[in-house]
C-alpha cells in the first residue's frame, strides 16, 4: 500500500485539476463544431465557474497562507505554492480566452448579423441616441463616489463592475480619483440600439453596446465642470465562503442570513481584475485603496465579467444552437399522466394512477432524454393529491425559484397530508433561495427541518406513505440530481422510482436520522454517508482485489463528478496492481493518474463535456460475473464520504441494471468528442467523428428511436 501520495507523484492537485476540467469546458467555447451561441455560453460558463474557484477555493487558500497553516496537499504542495501553480496556470488560459472572444467569436457573431459594438464603432445617430438613453435610464441610478481626504476609499461590493477615473478640477487645479459603480446587475449588460438606428447594418438581427462603455463615454454628466483626464474598468472578486458553526436549526438560518448579507458585500479580495490598458496612477491608486498585491492582479485584454455574455443566449437564434431537444415520457408513464386524462387524451378506463405502475414495476429516469415533469413532479404532483397518501418526506438541496415540486407539498398540507421537508440552507449559492422557501413552506404548514448538525445534506430522496388496504405501503424517489425542474432539462441525471420495501423502511429510518436523534448505523440496502457509504465502496473494491487474487475477472465501471479522495485513490491502485479492469468516466477533477507502469496499468480516465452537464453517478463491481450497480448522489470526495448526508441505492432489479449496464458501456465505447486522461494526466480531446456523434448526441437518437 502507497503510504502517502506525494512521496512518488502519485496523486494530482485538485485544483489545478479543476483548472483543467474548467479549461475543457472553455475548449468547446472554441471547437468549430460548437454553434456558435453555444460557444458565447460555454465562454460564460467557463467565467461563471472561474469566479466561484476564486470565492471558494482561492480564497480558502489565501486563508491559510494567512494564519500560517502550512499543511500540505496530498501531491505535496503547501497554500502557497498551490497559489502560485494556479495564477501560473491559469494566465496563459485567460488569455486565450480574451483572444478568442475578442478576434474569433465577435467576428462570428458579426457574420451572423449579431453587432457586439464599441463606442468608437458608433455613427453620430446613434451616439445622439446612447447619450440620451444614459441621462434618462442609467444617469438617475449612478452614484459617482470621489476619493480625497474627506472621502475614504469606497467599498466595492464582489463581483461588481466598476469604472475608475482620474478627473482635473479646473479650480483647485488638481487631479482627483473617482469610482462609478455599473448597474450591470439590475439592467441588461448589452444595450440593444433601436434597429431604425443601424443604417450601416441594415440587415443587422442584434445590434447592441456593453454598458459600461455607454456610462464611460458620459461621464461628463456625472462630472460636470471637471475635464475627464483617464479612466479605466475594474472588477473584484471576493472571499465568498459563509463560515457558519454548528448551530441549532433556528439559529443556523439567521446565521445564514447574516452570512449572506456579508457575501453580498463581500470577503477579503481575492482577485482584481482590470483592463489590461488601465494608466499606471489608476492602477497603483486602486492597488492601495484595496490593498491588493501583485499576485492578484489580473490584466485582462478584453470585456471584464465575460459570465454576462450569457444574456446573447436569450435570443431566438435555434439555427445558432444545438438541436432544439425535447425530452420523452417514461413509456411506462404514458398512461399516469393526469394532465393527459383532464385534457380528453386520455380515457378514464386507459388511466393507471403512478402508484399501480410502481407496485407492479421499478423505473429508471434517465434526465434530459426523458421528462423530469412527466415523471418526478408528476409522482410528486400524484401524491399531493392522492386522498390515500399520509405524508411525504423529501429533501431539497437545489430548487428552482418558481419549484411546481414545492406547490405540490404547500397543496399537500392543505389536504390534510403530513409532509416533510429537509431543506439544505447551506446549499452553496443557492442559501438565499432555499431560505425564502424554507420560510415559504413553514408558513404553509409543512414541517421543515435543516438537517444533521455540521453535515451537508446532499442526498435527493422523496419517501411517500400510502394506505393501502389497512396497511402502509412505501413509494420512493433516490436520484443523482436535485428536484429542479430548469436544471433536469440540461443536466444528466438518472433516479430510481420504486416501492421496494426494504428500500423503503431505509428510508425511514434515514429520514428519523435527519429529522430527530437517531443514531442508525445501519441500514438493510442502501449505502448512507457519513455512516456506511465509505466503507460500502471499500468493501465492494475490496471484492474485486480479492477476486482478481483468486484468479477471477474482476472488473470496476465508475461514472460521477469528481474523484479526489485519496484513499479510494490508494484502493484504485491497489485494484490495478493485481489486474482488476478500472474503467473510470470522470466530468470534472480526477486526481489520479492512469495507466502508468506498475501502479495503474489497468486504470483508464474519460471526461465528457456536452450540451448537457453529466451529473450522473454510477457505480458499477463485476462481483464474479454476478454485478452489483448503485447510483446515488455521492461522489468519491472526502466531502461526500465523511462530512455530507449521502445515500446512494443499489439496482437490483435485472432489467434495470441491464439498462445501467448498456448506459456505461454506450460511455466507454464513443471516442468521438471525449475526453482521455494519459498517464501523465493530461486529457487529450477525441476529435468528433463524421461518422460518429458525441456520446450524448448519440443517446438523444437512441432514445427517440426507442419511443417511436
Amino acid at each position: 500500500m502507497i503510504k502517502t501520495m506525494s512521496e512518488k507523484n502519485y496523486y494530482i492537485n485538485r485544483e489545478l485539476s479543476w483548472i483543467d476540467f474548467n479549461k475543457r469546458v472553455l475548449f468547446h467555447g472554441f471547437h468549430p463544431n460548437t454553434p456558435l451561441l453555444e460557444k458565447v455560453k460555454f465562454n460564460a460558463i467557463f467565467s461563471n465557474n472561474l469566479d466561484e474557484f476564486f470565492m471558494v477555493r482561492v480564497a480558502s487558500l489565501k486563508s491559510q497562507v494567512e494564519a500560517g497553516i502550512m499543511k500540505r496537499s496530498e501531491d505535496g504542495k503547501t497554500p502557497l505554492e498551490q497559489l502560485k501553480d494556479i495564477r501560473t496556470n491559469l494566465l496563459p488560459i485567460l488569455e486565450e480566452q480574451q483572444e478568442q472572444f475578442e478576434y474569433q467569436i465577435k467576428k462570428e457573431l458579426k457574420k451572423e448579423l449579431i453587432y457586439i459594438l464599441n463606442y468608437e464603432e458608433l455613427n453620430n445617430r446613434q451616439k445622439e441616441w446612447i447619450e440620451n438613453y444614459f441621462t434618462k435610464a442609467i444617469f438617475p441610478i449612478l452614484t459617482p463616489l470621489g476619493v480625497d481626504q474627506a472621502h475614504p476609499f469606497p467599498f466595492v461590493s464582489n463581483l461588481s463592475l466598476n469604472l475608475a477615473a482620474l478627473i482635473h478640477d479646473p479650480e483647485k487645479n488638481s487631479q482627483e480619483f473617482a469610482r462609478v459603480k455599473i448597474p450591470q446587475k439590475i439592467m441588461e449588460r448589452f444595450i440593444p440600439i433601436p434597429v431604425d438606428l443601424c443604417d450601416m447594418y441594415p440587415k443587422a438581427i442584434h445590434t447592441a453596446i456593453p454598458i459600461e462603455q455607454v456610462v464611460a463615454f458620459n461621464l461628463k454628466h456625472l462630472f460636470p465642470g471637471m475635464r475627464i483626464e483617464q479612466y479605466s474598468f475594474f472588477r473584484v472578486t471576493r472571499d465568498a465562503d459563509l463560515e457558519l458553526r454548528d448551530l441549532e436549526a433556528d439559529d443556523l438560518m439567521s446565521a445564514i442570513e447574516e452570512g449572506l448579507s456579508k457575501r453580498r458585500m463581500g470577503g477579503e479580495i481575492v482577485r482584481l481584475e482590470v483592463s489590461k490598458n488601465m494608466p499606471k496612477k489608476i492602477l497603483e491608486l486602486l492597488q492601495e485603496g484595496m490593498s491588493v498585491n501583485e499576485e492578484d492582479l489580473y490584466q485582462v485584454d478584453g470585456m471584464l465579467g465575460l459570465d454576462e455574455v450569457m444574456d446573447l443566449m436569450k435570443l431566438d437564434l435555434p439555427k445558432l444552437k444545438f438541436n432544439h431537444h425535447q425530452g420523452l415520457t417514461h413509456r411506462s408513464l404514458k398512461s399516469s399522466q393526469r394532465s393527459l386524462l383532464e385534457d380528453g387524451s386520455l380515457k378514464e378506463e386507459e388511466f393507471k394512477s403512478i402508484f399501480s405502475i410502481l407496485r407492479s414495476e421499478d423505473l429508471l429516469i434517465h434526465h434530459p432524454y426523458e421528462l423530469f415533469s412527466t415523471s418526478i413532479e408528476e409522482f410528486i404532483n400524484q401524491s399531493a393529491d392522492d386522498p390515500k397518501v399520509m405524508g411525504i418526506k423529501m429533501t431539497l438541496y437545489r430548487v428552482s425559484q418558481d419549484s411546481p415540486i414545492l406547490s405540490a407539498l404547500i397543496r399537500a398540507v392543505e389536504k390534510g397530508k403530513q409532509v416533510m421537508a429537509l431543506v439544505e440552507l447551506k446549499a452553496r449559492f443557492d442559501e438565499d433561495n432555499n431560505i425564502q422557501w424554507a420560510k415559504r413552506l413553514e408558513q404553509s404548514g409543512v414541517h421543515v427541518v435543516y438537517g444533521v448538525i455540521g453535515l451537508k445534506t446532499h442526498t435527493k430522496i422523496t419517501l411517500v406513505v400510502r394506505k393501502e388496504k389497512e396497511h402502509l405501503r412505501t413509494y420512493f424517489h433516490i436520484g443523482t440530481g436535485n428536484y429542479n425542474s430548469k436544471t433536469s432539462n440540461i443536466y444528466t441525471d438518472i433516479g430510481l422510482l420504486s416501492s421496494k420495501p426494504e428500500i423503503g423502511q431505509d428510508l425511514i429510518e434515514l429520514f428519523n436520522y435527519l429529522t430527530g436523534f437517531s443514531k442508525q448505523q445501519k441500514f438493510r440496502k442502501l449505502l448512507v454517508a457519513p455512516v456506511s457509504l465509505r466503507k460500502g465502496i471499500e468493501r465492494l473494491i475490496e471484492r474485486e482485489i480479492k477476486n482478481a487474487k483468486d484468479g477471477k475477472k474482476a472488473n470496476i465501471r465508475a461514472k460521477m463528478n469528481s474523484l479526489v479522495d485519496p484513499h479510494i485513490i490508494q484502493l484504485l491502485y491497489e485494484a490495478s496492481k493485481v489486474g482488476v479492469k478500472i474503467e473510470l468516466i470522470v466530468r470534472g477533477m480526477c486526481c489520479l493518474y492512469p495507466g502508468k507502469k506498475g501502479l495503474s496499468e489497468n486504470i483508464t480516465v474519460v471526461s465528457i463535456i456536452g450540451r448537457f452537464l453529466e451529473h450522473s453517478r454510477i457505480f458499477w463491481f463485476f462481483n464474479n460475473g454476478n454485478p452489483e450497480v448503485y447510483l446515488g448522489s455521492a461522489d468519491w470526495m472526502r466531502r461526500n464520504l465523511d462530512r455530507r448526508v449521502e445515500a446512494i441505492t443499489p439496482i437490483e432489479d435485472r432489467k434495470l441494471k441491464g439498462q445501467l449496464t448498456a448506459l456505461l458501456e454506450h460511455y466507454l465505447s464513443i471516442d468521438s468528442d471525449t475526453w482521455t486522461m494519459n498517464k501523465n494526466g493530461v486529457f487529450i480531446h477525441n476529435q468528433a467523428d463524421k461518422e460518429e456523434k458525441s456520446p450524448q448526441e448519440e443517446l438523444i437518437d437512441i432514445y427517440h428511436k426507442e419511443y417511436q
